[in-house]
């Protein structure tokens, strides 16, 4: 586990993991299980029905415990489609780490597709935290695909909060949640493309119980010849709140697309988008050139506070 530098840093990059992780995780490497560790209240199996991939299993009233399951591609060529379900018992409060990290320096393309399918049981609280990043110098693409299906029984919530680093060539993200009464679902997104990359967010939240609520929070930079297409939804299906918003810097030759849509099915039903798309604005730039940094700097700090 944690071979050598390049597993290491892939690993504190997606997953802030520095050694050995504390209680349950689960390390995937090129397509093998690179380490498993379950404890007394988190169970980690390898799925039984033909599928690449693991099921987690949370007992009710597990506070406080953390499970780690990142992925790591160091091998160029190496393509996987990996399904990963969550089992989250009733009154629970865990944290969920994941994350893709692949280092490519060959010629042939590597690429992840996973889908992880959360079931939420009544009153938990999950947080799931998912970083992406790509590095290395060879010709060969980096290609993450991830799909996020969560479903909250009554009173349950999850924090979802999803970031593309860098280095990502292509990437399409599929997401839908679906809010049980007094549930909450509350989604981050952050990303970064630059050169020729190209990433696309597809994504639903759908209010089905009395007093659900859903927020969707989407930032992103487009830099060089990169393009991305946003398109969070958010449905309403009984007296709920829902909010999407959308924020984009774009620079250079980017493109953005940036498609919010609220749908309500129900009179008590109060849904809000809104959407922006712009770029750095000079007297930003200004400002902190007046105080000693060159444009590229001033850039690099304007990207990063946005992003944060």
């Amino acid at each position: 586990m944690m071979e050598n530098e390049i597993d290491r840093e892939l690993l504190e990059k997606i997953a802030d993991l520095v050694g050995k992780p504390v209680g349950a995780f689960n390390i995937r490497k090129d397509s093998g299980c690179d380490g498993r560790q379950s404890t007394e209240h988190i169970e980690i199996t390898s799925r039984t029905d033909g599928k690449s991939g693991i099921d987690i299993r949370v007992k009710d009233g597990t506070v406080g415990e953390t499970c780690h399951i990142p992925v790591i591609i160091t091998k160029s060529g190496v393509e996987e489609m990996v399904y990963n379900d969550f089992y989250i018992g009733e009154d629970c409060d865990v944290n969920i780490v994941a994350g893709c990290g692949i280092h490519n320096c060959g010629a042939e393309t590597s690429r992840h597709d996973g889908v992880h399918t959360f079931h939420v049981g009544k009153h938990s609280k999950v947080k799931y935290t998912e970083k992406h990043y790509g590095e290395g110098d060879g010709k060969g693409g980096r290609v993450m695909n991830p799909e996020t299906v969560v479903y909250l029984e009554e009173g349950a919530s999850i924090q979802m909060e999803t970031v593309q680093i860098r280095g990502i060539d292509s990437t399409k993200r599929n997401t839908k949640i679906v809010c049980g009464k007094d549930a909450e679902a509350i989604v981050t997104e952050r990303l970064l493309t630059h050169g020729d990359q190209v990433a696309e967010s597809d994504m639903e939240i759908v209010l089905d119980g009395e007093n659900a609520k859903g927020r969707v929070i989407s930032r992103s930079v487009a830099q060089d010849r990169s393009s991305q297409v946003f398109y969070p939804r958010m449905v309403g299906n009984a007296q709920c709140f829902g909010h999407v918003q959308c924020d984009s810097i774009i620079m250079g030759e980017a493109k953005i697309k940036s498609i919010p849509a609220i749908t309500a099915n129900c009179t008590e039903a109060q849904l809000v988008h809104e959407a922006a798309i712009g770029k750095i604005a000079g007297d930003q730039l200004l400002k902190l050139e007046t105080l000693g940094l060159t444009e590229e700097e001033a850039e690099d700090c304007i990207l990063k506070g946005f992003l944060a």
